[in-house]
């Protein structure tokens, strides 16, 4: 196989592999892997999910691919939007069309010449004769026992007769096959367009949600230019509003600013730097939303001289105080290279663990709660409106060498994806660290989790209490949570190198 894959899930990844070794596409792999996952991971993504893809090619060609649902055009929110069930239901799903999009994508320009039902059929195959569950989805289902029960149609899809799943117990998912093998058989328009659009509103109308077959008909995937930052020679490329791309190149901006490289990696004085950044990058994110009802200047926020002020109001010795808004959501980042040197880095997505709950009908397909990203108020900068994209956590990344494509990464974790960004980064670029190594060290997470709700900075125990207690006497409010903790990001990394093609996934999945 000349090209390489990383995804969370080894059936994926061998998915995806299987692709390149037959000498398909970076996209064609990852819509072989991305369905998969949609089967053997349910609790972070699936088809009733959305997805952020970003692209670019040896020839100077750079694409983002939003596929994102919009809000429905019969739901008028007058409420606070609850985080589960039929009324966090707000938006379409728009992961089957950029599958569809990248395919296209890939045939045109790309030479490529897979056949779209043949990069189903390794999900059909597992949605039907089933699959391992995994001890992550095991934690969550027992996470969510209480509220789960109420979820529509939950219970007998993903818990079964017995309970809770064990990991190691075989999961079929009958319902999701049949609905796989109809997008294999009739395409993805069957999803917008087809019969299986029908049962999938009947599904959720039932449920009620106020879906309606036009809200699906009007799911699109939207093609647009990433936006883009120098860092250390390289080229960083990240999606454009409203999803947090510019965030995680404020962050990278901001460091620029330091000289990094004189600093240990993983230092007091490393980490103190890369939390500021995120503060006061955070502090600009709340502007972020869909720029189609509210413009955002992506060049005057990525300016030097505005980085560079930014920068300067980081106190080298002493921490910025931090309550912020928390923004929950998992998901699910792969990554991919292939001979010809198109790289590619996707996140897919249902928001919370579990979406909405609710499955839509005989389907199979959960649905998810994206919806709940929106605020209820006409005032807020992403108040829910009909036809609007809720503000977007997903935040793939490329970086680029001499104008061609040298790093695909990206990271699980809402609000901790630029963080994680930032120390992955800032590891693999200004220390030179391999990405084995990179992945593997220390980490932070600056607020909230669904454990612990304190704004507390926090630190897996493997840091080292020398820095611990250093970033401590710098005002920082420090708490530790156990080494290679999940909270910390679950990252991957896809690199072009002198060694040819290598790929690593982060051990804390």
């Amino acid at each position: 196989m000349t090209g390489a894959i990383t995804t969370p899930h080894p059936m994926a990844t061998e998915a995806g592999a299987a692709v390149l070794r037959a000498g398909g596409t970076a996209p064609e792999a990852l819509i072989a892997a991305g369905a998969v996952l949609t089967v053997v991971m349910p609790h972070f993504c699936g088809l009733g999910g959305d997805a952020v893809w970003l692209l670019a090619d040896r020839q100077g060609r750079q694409k983002t691919l939003l596929a994102i649902g919009q809000g429905l055009e019969n739901a008028a929110p007058i409420g606070p939007i609850p985080l589960r069930g039929p009324q966090s239901v707000l938006t379409t799903a728009g992961v089957v069309a950029g599958w569809h999009h990248a395919l296209c994508l890939s045939h045109r320009e790309m030479g490529g010449r897979a056949r779209w039902g043949d990069l189903l059929a390794p999900s059909i195959n597992f949605a039907e004769d089933g699959f391992t569950v995994t001890s992550s989805q095991e934690f969550w289902s027992r996470f969510r026992e209480a509220e789960s029960v109420d979820w529509p149609g939950f219970a007998s899809v993903f818990l079964g007769p017995g309970g809770h799943p064990a990991a190691g117990h075989i999961l079929r998912q009958p319902d999701l096959a049949r609905s796989l093998r109809d997008l294999a058989e009739r395409g993805a328009e069957d999803f917008y367009l087809g019969a299986l659009s029908r049962r999938i509103v009947d599904g959720l109308q039932a449920q009620g949600v106020p879906m309606s077959s036009d809200d699906l008909a009007r799911t699109t995937c939207r093609e647009r230019r990433p936006i883009a930052l120098g860092y250390r020679g390289l080229t960083l490329l990240a999606p454009p509003p409203p999803t947090q791309g510019v965030t995680t190149l404020q962050i990278m901006g901001q460091l620029a600013q330091f000289d990094l490289a004189a600093m240990e990696p993983g230092s007091a004085g490393h980490i103190h730097l890369c939390v500021e950044a995120v503060k006061r990058a955070f502090l600009q994110r709340g502007l972020i939303s869909d720029p189609a009802f509210r413009a955002f200047d992506n060049i005057g926020s990525l300016e030097p001289s505005h980085l560079a002020g930014m920068a300067a109001d980081i106190m080298p010795q002493k921490a910025m105080a931090w309550p912020h808004v928390w923004q929950h959501g998992d998901t699910v980042f792969l990554g991919a290279m292939d001979e010809m040197g198109n790289a590619v880095s996707v996140l897919q997505s249902i928001y919370f663990d579990w979406g909405s709950g609710v499955v839509a009908g005989d389907t199979g397909i959960l649905w998810q709660n994206r919806g709940a990203a929106f605020h209820y108020d006409a005032d807020h900068i992403n108040s829910f409106a009909p036809g609007k994209l809720p503000f977007y956590t997903l935040n793939p990344g490329i970086a680029l060498r001499d104008g061609k494509p040298y790093l695909a990464y990206g990271t699980q974790g809402a609000d901790g994806q630029p963080q994680t960004l930032a120390m992955l980064l800032t590891r693999l670029i200004d220390y030179g660290q391999s990405p084995d190594v990179a992945l593997a060290a220390p980490r932070f997470l600056l607020g909230r989790t669904f454990s612990d709700s304190r704004d507390s900075l926090k630190l897996e125990e493997d840091i080292g209490s020398e820095v611990g207690d250093e970033l401590l006497a710098r005002g920082h409010e420090t708490c530790l949570v156990p080494a290679q903790s999940p909270i910390s990001g679950q990252a991957g990394v896809v690199r072009f190198s002198e060694y040819g093609f290598e790929a690593w996934h982060d051990p804390r999945r």
